[in-house]
């Protein structure tokens, strides 16, 4: 084998190793995972986003039984990004700004367990961020902050329908989130932080 050939090689096994060193993963719950996947899709950095319900005692959760509000589960969406790029630290300040983290009872309009908000971290380091994130907040929105932190657990991949949904269904999309109300309520929460794709 010719010796650029073998440093090719090499190279190309180190940036692999590099690459996959920088690529990790955050998750969200933050009402409708539609919008969730929507709203992170535009981050520069974030490299993957899929549906899916987690935070739940039962297993192969789907769309329907979740829908039955008994699970635990939360419609939540599995972030891959690149550490490299964007920081989960940077990740938190958007999540924050395209919730309404006051909420206890769903997300706009959309009510129920599987739409609260939380944070399900994969780390230690991942939650004592979140954590300190989550104090940062404390008295700035006139409420309580009540969206948890908790331990990442079995995150199931929702329904390939559900995948993408922003980009397959485009005017249904648009027309949902516009009449939930999701970016007005962000737009009087947050002001100018608000953060939303259509911003």
């Amino acid at each position: 084998m010719k010796l650029l050939t073998i440093l090719a090689l090499i190279f190309t096994t180190f940036s692999g190793m590099a690459q996959a060193k920088s690529l990790q993963v955050a998750i969200f719950a933050g009402g409708c995972f539609w919008c969730v996947e929507s709203d992170f899709d535009h981050i520069d950095g974030v490299v993957g986003t899929v549906s899916g319900y987690t935070g739940g005692h039962v297993g192969n959760a789907t769309y329907k039984l979740v829908g039955k509000g008994d699970t635990g589960h939360y419609e939540a969406v599995k972030i891959t990004f690149d550490a490299d790029v964007v920081s989960y630290e940077e990740l938190l300040y958007v999540f924050w700004r395209t919730v309404d983290p006051t909420d206890v009872g769903g997300q706009f309009c959309d009510r129920g367990d599987s739409y609260r908000t939380a944070i399900f971290a994969t780390s230690n380091a991942q939650a004592a961020t979140a954590e300190a994130s989550k104090a940062a907040l404390d008295g700035r929105l006139g409420a309580p902050i009540v969206t948890p932190i908790i331990a990442a657990s079995d995150f199931w991949e929702a329904e390939a329908y559900h995948q993408n949904y922003y980009k397959r269904h485009k005017l249904k999309y648009g027309f949902y989130r516009s009449r939930c109300g999701r970016d007005a309520r962000i737009s009087q929460l947050w002001g100018d932080e608000a953060i939303y794709a259509n911003k």
